[in-house]
């Protein structure tokens, strides 16, 4: 982690508490803004509540997946900003590279700490290794959480009419697409542009231990049994997001934006590395 972070020079008190960090002598108490995709609602209200440190938080719609990188990138680096105020010691994603999303986010005064992860699957699975190793011995499978059930839908409002399925008329129903272009049409349309589904084959429920009962676990079930799928219930770890709102950045698994830096992807076991922000 020091590697990312040794070429910066700067003498505010966040870069020496994160220094501090990064050499597994975590301050006993930081305050810490965390900017997160909502669909990791409950694991994170669940471990802020535990942590040593006091971590304010910042949701954002799932649907900022659906407008683009360029599009999503904007609002969370507006989202990043406002986080960034004093007496603060950093701003804390919860996010992985997410298709790029993340990408050219710029750290301001704060530094910026993201775990490494090519989706939020890793984060729910606690390590890249655990999650691409079930990803490659189960091809096929649509993932479900808790937060993916409650929060996971479609994008609505303005972000529905941003999306990229409804610029393409992605988002159409079968019926909406025989009324505009015939029924003849409409099934081409609708199996090449509108079934998201068509290449899954199982539902993998990962539970997180901070659900209340068995009610999500039993609505993947349901979905697995409509579509016809197989269905499969893995335990999920939440061992990533608890370091992450601890203070626990030490290693591998997490990047440290410097203040004037910004975020970009090395396409290696990395995903993102940090990089100077010369605009």
């Amino acid at each position: 982690m020091l590697r990312d972070i040794a070429d910066v020079r700067t003498g505010t008190r966040t870069y020496l508490a994160l220094t501090r960090v990064s050499r597994a002598a975590t301050p006993d108490h930081m305050k810490l803004n965390l900017v997160s995709c909502e669909v990791l609602y409950r694991e994170l209200c669940h471990l802020i509540a535990r942590s040593p440190h006091q971590v304010d938080l910042s949701f954002l719609p799932k649907g900022l997946h659906d407008i683009g990188a360029t599009g999503m990138a904007e609002r969370l680096q507006a989202a990043v900003d406002a986080a960034d105020t004093p007496g603060v010691d950093a701003v804390l994603l919860g996010y992985a590279l997410c298709n790029n999303g993340i990408v050219g986010l710029r750290a301001r005064r704060l530094p910026l700490v993201v775990p490494r992860g090519h989706d939020c699957m890793t984060l729910f699975f606690g390590s890249r290794d655990h999650y691409m190793r079930y990803f490659q011995e189960n091809p096929g499978t649509y993932f479900l959480t808790s937060g993916w059930i409650e929060r996971g839908g479609g994008p609505t409002g303005e972000l529905r009419q941003l999306s990229i399925q409804n610029k393409h008329g992605m988002d159409m129903t079968y019926e909406e697409l025989v009324e505009k272009y015939g029924e003849e049409n409409a099934r081409f349309l609708f199996d090449q542009l509108c079934d998201m589904t068509k290449h899954y084959r199982q539902i993998t429920y990962i539970a997180m231990g901070v659900e209340p009962n068995a009610q999500f676990e039993e609505i993947a079930q349901d979905r697995a049994r409509e579509n016809g799928w197989t269905f499969d219930r893995v335990q999920g770890n939440l061992s990533l997001l608890e370091r992450l709102v601890c203070g626990q950045w030490d290693g591998p698994d997490f990047l440290i934006v410097p203040p004037g830096h910004k975020i970009v992807p090395t396409y290696d076991d990395r995903i993102i590395a940090a990089e100077p922000d010369r605009t």
